[in-house]
């Protein structure tokens, strides 16, 4: 159920991690494009359902003890 807010929208988001993030875990991370950086950071790009999928995708990011550096709603 939507209450209009911006963030119950699918939305693309960029999400960036201090850690390597795997090719491995592409599907765990629900078909995110898993993109190295520079030094040890991971950015991960796609699609995000709604707050509640959002929510989820961190939780995954939290459990492989990830260092958020940021997290950002790309324009569709």
């Amino acid at each position: 159920m939507s209450n209009g807010y911006e963030f119950d929208k699918a939305s693309i988001y960029q999400i960036k991690v201090h850690g390597i993030v795997k090719q491995k875990w592409e599907d765990w991370f629900d078909g995110f494009e898993i993109c190295h950086t520079s030094g040890a950071e991971t950015t991960l790009v796609g699609p995000v359902a709604d707050q509640a999928a959002l929510y989820g995708l961190l939780a995954k990011i939290r459990d492989l003890h990830l260092t958020l550096i940021y997290l950002r709603q790309m324009p569709i």
